[in-house]
């Protein structure tokens, strides 16, 4: 019927009003967030962390799809997520994009996550696990919950890698407000999530963390990658404060749970 509103049309009416009423104006804006300041003046970044996102699943925008174990029904399926790469969609090489093909088809043998392997960065800083933060002068270290991870990030004496590891080489440094790691020194092994995301040897990631508020952190990481990638690219998401009164990282020793898949192939066989 002609001038009729359709419930669609006034729903997208009322969200884009409330946007509006919501988006401060330039003119009136409040002024960056300065974080606390450690006993050295640096911005306090120390707490307990979690990134509350779809990423462990797959970086990259997705849709919901059955998972690899289809007799876990929609306990074991692939919730949709808006994705935390910029522009989308990461820019492989030709071969690359064919690689990360067949470790999709694959995944269930090759996700290193499944055998409780180091997780790798940037992807232990947003699997579904609280990480700390543990921030002196000289040193700030990262823990994780997932198999039990740790980095260390050095602040002052910074060298190159001794050796490729899994969670690789880390060296600091701030700029104003922002804490800024470059990490390389990685043995290639480790994906960016259970999509088949993956990296060479030669990658190289450039993180910075910058507290927006006093439970919020922003979080962006370059990734560079020759051998995989195109060109640079680049993630971003937030990371929250854990805020219970008792937050604290317990253990997840996974490789127990692992063994079977890892050894079990030495087992005598009856």
């Amino acid at each position: 019927m002609p001038g009729r509103i359709s419930r669609g049309a006034i729903v997208t009416v009322v969200a884009a009003g409330a946007l509006w009423l919501s988006t401060p104006s330039v003119s009136g804006q409040a002024p960056t967030y300065k974080a606390p300041r450690t006993a050295d003046g640096r911005p306090n970044l120390n707490g307990i962390w979690q990134a509350v996102n779809e990423a462990s699943w797959d970086i990259e925008p997705h849709a919901a799809a059955m998972g690899p174990v289809p007799s876990l029904g929609a306990a074991g399926a692939i919730p949709p997520g808006l994705g935390i790469v910029e522009g989308g969609r990461i820019p492989y090489l030709p071969a690359a994009a064919e690689q990360k093909r067949k470790n999709f088809e694959n995944r269930l043998a090759l996700d290193p996550e499944i055998k409780c392997y180091l997780p790798g960065t940037p992807r232990a800083m947003y699997m579904p696990y609280p990480f700390q933060i543990i921030q002196t002068p000289k040193y700030i270290m990262m823990i994780f919950t997932f198999a039990r991870a740790v980095r260390t990030i050095y602040m002052d004496d910074h060298t190159e890698a001794p050796a490729d590891s899994w969670m690789g080489w880390s060296n600091g440094r701030w700029e104003g407000e922002t804490l800024v790691v470059d990490t390389s020194g990685f043995n290639g092994m480790t994906w960016f999530d259970r999509a088949g995301n993956f990296h060479s040897e030669a990658l190289r990631v450039t993180e910075r963390f910058t507290a927006s508020s006093p439970d919020h952190l922003l979080y962006e990481a370059t990734i560079e990658d020759p051998k995989t990638f195109s060109r640079p690219w680049k993630i971003t998401m937030p990371l929250y404060r854990r805020l219970e009164r008792n937050a604290q990282l317990l253990e997840f020793r996974c490789v127990e749970f692992a063994e079977d898949i890892i050894y079990g192939h030495l087992k005598k066989q009856p």
